[in-house]
């Protein structure tokens, strides 16, 4: 039995997986953010560890035979967190997390001080990212800075408390900005740059590594038997890649959720830093993956089936489904740039647009342009990944989009790629974190990371592919045309 711990902004989930791949057991704790300023995103690490307590005990009251069984925890978690600790490993602040974006001008700094730094950490300078924060508080709460002995991302905190050691892995570790990706190990020069070294940073393993075992004061609140082995784990998109199969060069998938990511493995380092591609290490040994992201996918549906007060997404795409493909021509073009865009413009003042209104303009066609304009921007993430010498096969589609067969159809048709839903998709870095779990214990990545049965396929359709051509030729030319004209 193999438990599966995954830390997320939201909740702290815990899965329990069987040697015949059976998910025996979820239970989730919520979290809650903290927002004391504009801009501002941050937890307690107090709180992830007793929510983490809370869902294992439900876990284990499922389940209570298997549970007691288990013999190896993997950890999934949100990435980019900086938890700073001092020289007795006490919390220093609270967390500042992923989707903190305080420290934007921090990323000009960073750049300026390493000018080699997209090349060296296969990303740009954003202020999701773990570097920038670290810059932040060091000229903004220089008392504090002055204490950090360590910096942990937060699901290695919780393998602190697990394990009481320090020990961090690839997938997660590529998300700091302080990580030489291609050669998998900290960088001097990129901690330097954050008044930092390699002594602040935890000792590295690969995610399917053993890193710790159980602290028997933990094992025996738990329930569980000395000895239990911890995994390296991964990062949230890495071990969610793991849970579906993605584990070899050119599987991946594309998650509909709140935004949009097209997750591909590669067999090696490709950066393509310029159109704000991420390249990050695997979780699993000798890969490497890069991710195009959409920041407004699914909550773009969300926002106009808000505005039109329709009576509920599934009602609004239904009438799309009932226009006519001339009427889907003669809808608008839709830039879905509600929240800035990352990839490929990396620009944040970047504004969503409905451009070719007209009389005729009704709530379907302003939904069917909704869906349309982000599977144009998955469209240009692809282009991007492809630019830097990715080859993209069949993808699974995942996350809460994945539901509307209208929406799959689109998105295998604009971007003339097949999509399969997994069976389990929903289980996300949790499944992952246990199969990491399994690997540690010694299992084999063939029989252990397998594709689960796709419960329902996409296929591209060559005419309704020609028909989407002219219409994506109009959205890639209105961004560029339109650019000078939002606020910056």
């Amino acid at each position: 039995m193999y438990l599966g711990i995954d830390l997320g902004t939201s909740e702290v989930k815990v899965l329990l997986l069987g040697a015949d791949h059976r998910v025996l057991a979820v239970a989730g704790s919520p979290l809650t953010v903290s927002r004391p300023q504009p801009h501002w995103s941050e937890q307690d690490p107090a709180d992830w560890w007793a929510a983490t307590g809370a869902a294992v005990a439900a876990v284990r009251a499922k389940a209570p035979k298997e549970f007691a069984a288990v013999r190896a925890i993997g950890l999934s978690g949100q990435m980019h967190g900086a938890t700073l600790l001092d020289a007795a490993d006490r919390v220093l602040r609270p967390a500042i997390l992923w989707n903190d974006t305080r420290s934007s001008a921090e990323c000009a700094e960073l750049t300026q001080r390493f000018p080699a730094l997209p090349q060296v950490a296969g990303n740009l300078a954003m202020p999701g990212f773990t570097a920038p924060k670290l810059l932040w508080v060091a000229k903004h709460e220089p008392a504090v800075f002055a204490k950090v002995a360590s910096v942990l991302l937060p699901k290695d905190w919780l393998r602190l408390c697990m394990t009481g050691e320090k020990v961090g892995e690839m997938s997660d570790a590529a998300g700091t900005l302080w990580l030489d990706v291609e050669r998998r190990a900290w960088s001097p020069e990129l901690l330097a740059a954050t008044g930092l070294t390699v002594g602040h940073m935890p000792r590295l393993v690969e995610g399917s590594a053993v890193s710790g075992t159980l602290l028997p004061a933990v094992a025996q609140a738990w329930g569980l038997p000395a000895g239990v082995v911890v995994a390296g784990g991964g990062g949230d998109n890495a071990a969610s890649a793991v849970g579906i199969g993605a584990v070899q060069p050119g599987a991946g998938f594309l998650s509909l959720g709140t935004s949009g990511v097209m997750f591909v493995v590669t067999d090696k380092f490709r950066p393509n830093p310029a159109s704000a591609v991420h390249a990050f290490c695997h979780a699993v040994p000798g890969r490497w993956h890069q991710m195009s992201v959409t920041l407004s996918a699914a909550s773009s549906l969300a926002w106009v089936t808000k505005l039109l007060r329709a009576d509920g997404e599934a009602a609004l795409l239904a009438q799309s489904e009932a226009l006519t493909d001339a009427e889907r021509d003669a809808a608008p073009i839709f830039l879905p740039y509600l929240s800035g865009e990352r990839t490929p413009h990396n620009d944040a003042s970047a504004q969503g647009m409905f451009f070719g209104l007209n009389h005729d303009t009704d709530a379907a066609r302003l939904a069917w342009a909704v869906i349309e304009g982000v599977a144009f921007s998955m469209c240009d993430g692809l282009a991007a990944l492809q630019a830097a010498g990715t080859k993209v096969g069949a993808l699974s589609l995942v996350g809460g989009g994945s539901r509307s067969a209208l929406w799959g159809q689109l998105l295998a048709s604009a971007l003339n790629l097949e999509l399969h839903v997994p069976d389990g998709g929903a289980a996300g870095g949790a499944l992952g974190a246990a199969r990491l779990a399994w690997l540690a214990d010694g299992g084999v990545e063939a029989e252990v990371c397998g594709t689960p049965a796709t419960l329902t396929k996409f296929v591209p359709q060559a005419a309704q592919h020609a028909r989407l051509a002219p219409r994506y030729a109009r959205y890639r030319a209105l961004y560029p045309a339109t650019k000078a004209l939002n606020p910056h």
